[in-house]
């Protein structure tokens, strides 16, 4: 049941320079609010470094110290100096943790709200092409990703590259020999951060790919376990998605077992480092170049290096799954609307609902949709669109608040275009209900008042029961505080589609648009919902979209669409008297409706 996704990302085996660059400058304007915690932090982590480095110096006085005899005043003031400096280290080690912890924190909730405003900004056609759980998973599991190398993997690169500099800097100053001797297997440690790193962000990109996969079949057969059910596919399903499943344990071992090797192999070269530093200091130590109490810092300066060296390691793995998350992150945050408002849009100077269609065609890329359309429909009028399955009549609704852009020609609201008009205004003046509705996991109140958060609750009622809705409210238990469930799953279709129109009257729009809302209801109710709804209708522009009849024979004005084209345009009883396409589906329908009464 799974969808191909409109954005993928290829594999990369390894991050070049020009990538951190790019992705610094992408993260910059997420950090620059929070400078000033930026700032304390990592004044934090040098005072915290220098204090970390000054230990080694005071075991080095002390043991030196003992060199002349036991002096037990001696000894504990450099017993004193080690425990400020602890003191030191921890304190600013743990504010340093705190404020750039934080702002990572604060960088993750600025782009997490980000990607959802991109998101819910873009056109329909991101949606058709880009599966659900992808979004999903680049919206958690990338973006802990990020938060992770922009927060951790920053400090404690600066933590190890500022203590690696004043660490080996002492320790050349002391003895520029043994320090060489200890840094022999630094180039080892470079080239195997090098490819250990590269196969980390591979396999890392990989998961996050096999993720989303995941996501994406678990939220389609969620929404989907109905039909699921109904054609007996459980345990196809269930082999799909332990195939998948299975694919993302194997990349995930495949993750582990390199992390795995990086901490030993780090840990490996670092005992040689030691062993170096031991033969070496040893040597000088026998030939009297070099005191127990050089000895001993260096050894301690040694122990320092440990945590850089491991941490680097730590660092780069964070770096590399980070960057792989970002490539996807930005992938969704450079997608851009491909409906916008103009930069300088027009206002109408009358408002009042007057639609018109120029020429107006539609091509999709299986052919032609509408082809020719020119329409009028005045303010405060009411027209019905009829026609076959597939004739148009949908994407000609789509086109009225430019949830689509025609083809050829021009759609026009009150005289101006509606690509010369803003989005914002341009839809704050209309309101779709579509035959498939969509109902938020929330209350019966929540979902009518969406268009209209400040309606009073009466004026909520009001539209209520101008859909319809109002002998339902009765036998909800909480009547308009009733909890509909995930889609409204807890109501029948008819109560959803009611609840949907009620929303689009409370909207209070001067164009209304009833694309097939009517399409779950039995015709007693549909007549009783269209004389409630006349009151509602009066003064507005209303298009009616349906494939019954008796939805749209009271309309002024009935529209018939055939293979994207008008055939037919004229009243109820002016196309019963032409005897074409609406008097045959007229007749076909009062046929099946003799046929239901019969059974």
């Amino acid at each position: 049941m799974s969808a191909q996704s409109g954005v993928t990302s290829a594999p990369r085996e390894r991050v070049s320079f020009a990538e951190l660059r790019s992705a610094f400058r992408f993260l910059w304007p997420y950090f620059r609010p929070y400078r000033r915690d930026l700032t304390l932090g990592y004044a934090a982590l040098l005072i915290k470094n220098g204090a970390g480095a000054s230990m080694p110096l005071i075991v080095k006085a002390g043991v030196d110290s003992l060199g002349s005899g036991f002096e037990l005043s001696v000894t504990l003031k450099y017993c004193a100096w080690m425990v400020v400096a602890i003191f030191i280290k921890g304190f600013f080690q743990f504010w340093m943790r705190v404020l750039l912890v934080n702002v990572s924190r604060d960088v993750e909730y600025d782009l997490r709200n980000d990607i959802f405003g991109n998101l819910v900004r873009l056109s329909g056609d991101f949606f058709g092409r880009t599966r659900t759980g992808d979004v999903l998973a680049r919206a958690t599991n990338d973006l802990g990703a990020v938060r992770m190398m922009a927060g951790p993997g920053v400090m404690y690169w600066m933590e190890t590259v500022t203590l690696a500099i004043v660490v080996l800097a002492i320790m050349f100053a002391a003895d520029w020999r043994l320090t060489l001797a200890a840094l022999l297997t630094a180039p080892l440690v470079s080239v195997a951060v090098g490819l250990l790193g590269s196969k980390i962000h591979t396999y890392f990109q990989a998961i996050q790919e096999k993720f989303s996969d995941i996501s994406s079949m678990v939220q389609e057969n969620l929404h989907g376990v109905r039909v699921v059910r109904a054609y007996v596919q459980e345990d196809a399903e269930q082999a799909h998605f332990a195939r998948l499943n299975r694919e993302y344990i194997v990349h995930s071992l495949k993750l582990a077992k390199v992390s795995g090797l990086f901490m030993p192999l780090l840990e490996f070269l670092i005992g040689i480092s030691f062993l170096m530093v031991l033969a070496v200091g040893g040597w000088q130590m026998m030939r009297g170049e070099m005191t127990v109490g050089d000895y001993v810092m260096f050894n301690s300066f040694m122990g320092l290096l440990v945590w850089p060296m491991i941490a680097m390691g730590w660092v780069v793995n964070l770096t590399q799954r980070g960057m792989a998350s970002l490539a996807r992150i930005r992938e969704f945050l450079d997608e851009r609307p491909s409906i916008a408002s103009p930069p300088h849009p027009e206002v109408p100077a009358r408002p009042a609902g007057t639609i018109s269609f120029r020429k107006v065609s539609y091509r999709h890329e299986h052919g032609f949709a509408l082809r020719g359309i020119d329409l009028e429909i005045p303010a405060g009028d009411t027209i019905a669109i009829v026609g076959p399955t597939g004739s148009g009549k949908s994407t000609l609704a789509r086109l009225i608040p430019r949830l689509i852009d025609p083809s050829e020609g021009e759609v026009l609201v009150d005289g101006v275009p509606v690509q010369r008009q803003s989005l914002e205004a341009l839809r704050a003046g209309i309101a779709v209900v579509p035959q498939e509705t969509f109902l938020f996991s929330s209350t019966l109140l929540e979902n009518i008042r969406f268009g209209a958060p400040n309606a009073s609750l009466d004026e909520a009622r009001a539209a209520a029961a101008a859909a319809g809705l109002g002998p339902d409210l009765e036998g909800f238990p909480q009547g308009l505080d009733t909890r509909v469930g995930e889609r409204g799953v807890t109501l029948s279709g008819g109560q959803k589609q009611r609840t949907a129109i009620a929303r689009a009257i409370l909207a209070n729009p001067r164009i209304l648009i009833l694309d097939d809302a009517l399409a779950s209801v039995d015709n007693i109710t549909e007549e009783r919902i269209l004389r409630e709804l006349e009151t509602s209708m009066r003064g507005r522009t209303t298009i009616l979209i349906s494939h019954r009849i008796s939805t749209i024979r009271q309309a002024r004005r009935i529209v018939v669409l055939r293979g994207g084209e008008i055939v037919e345009s004229g009243s109820h009883d002016e196309l019963l008297a032409r005897r074409g396409y609406y008097a045959d589906l007229f007749e076909r329908q009062m046929i099946e409706a003799e046929l239901e009464s019969i059974s």
